[in-house]
């Protein structure tokens, strides 16, 4: 019997982003494999509130989430995953260090997008996330290594998405975010870029829409990537590919 792929998910961050993740990834899969049922392992992870909200509204603390992130990758190695993924951008600050604390492959958020940047020959690409993912130039590195020329918020614009993602994160959704979330990207038009890219997973929560600019949404190409992966017809191929990034 050939054997399934499963995927570890590192979850919890926040709690409905993987919520959402696990759907889009089971449904993906049976849209594209009425037949599919993927094996998937969510480990969430027991973060204290105050680690939490340092990092995404102040860029703080980081350094004390990186034990609680590599217990977890552990334990999804443990409980079988073939590979394992992250649907939470700020957290891709430590990938290589969870990535040297396993021997299963960890899937890139980061890596993912550029890959679907350059694809479809997108240019100039607006950024909206997190101060933690900003500061740390988790995306503005990888597209300048790629090409890619990008557009980041104003600290007055990057401030107040911090506040919406942190609402969202505690579980508040309100329309007044939303529209706040658009008149940042609105201001990106001024800037002349491409598209907008949603770094941060857990803004997708808001739906914001544009009639003028794309915005792809960097979870859904977390989980088609994941899709991928997991539908691919032999598993050692998924591995290899994997590891050779």
């Amino acid at each position: 019997m050939k054997k399934q792929i499963s995927v570890g998910v590192i979850g919890g961050l926040g709690p409905e982003t993987t919520a959402e993740f696990y759907l889009d990834v089971i449904f993906t899969c049976q849209k594209q494999d009425k037949t599919a049922r993927p094996s998937i392992i969510i480990a969430s992870v027991p973060l204290p509130y105050q680690l939490e909200e340092d990092l995404i509204t102040k860029n703080q603390s980081a350094e004390k989430m990186l034990p609680f992130l590599i217990a977890e990758a552990r334990r999804l190695e443990k409980s079988g995953a073939d590979f394992v993924v992250m649907p939470c951008n700020s957290l891709h600050v430590f990938i290589e260090q969870i990535r040297a604390s396993v021997s299963v492959p960890v899937l890139s958020i980061v890596e993912e997008t550029v890959r679907f940047l350059k694809e479809r020959k997108f240019k100039r690409v607006g950024i909206v996330s997190t101060s933690a993912t900003i500061e740390n130039k988790l995306y503005e590195n990888a597209f300048a290594k790629h090409g890619i020329l990008y557009e980041t918020p104003d600290s007055f614009e990057q401030a107040r998405l911090g506040k919406f993602i942190h609402n969202l994160v505690i579980g508040q959704q309100n329309t007044r975010d939303r529209d706040g979330l658009i008149s940042i990207i609105n201001s990106f038009e001024k800037k002349e870029v491409d598209c907008v890219a949603l770094a941060c997973t857990d803004l997708q929560l808001l739906i914001p829409k544009h009639e003028r600019l794309t915005i792809f949404d960097t979870m859904k190409i977390l989980a088609d990537a994941t899709v991928r992966e997991l539908l691919i017809p032999d598993p050692r191929a998924s591995t290899n590919r994997l590891r050779t990034r």
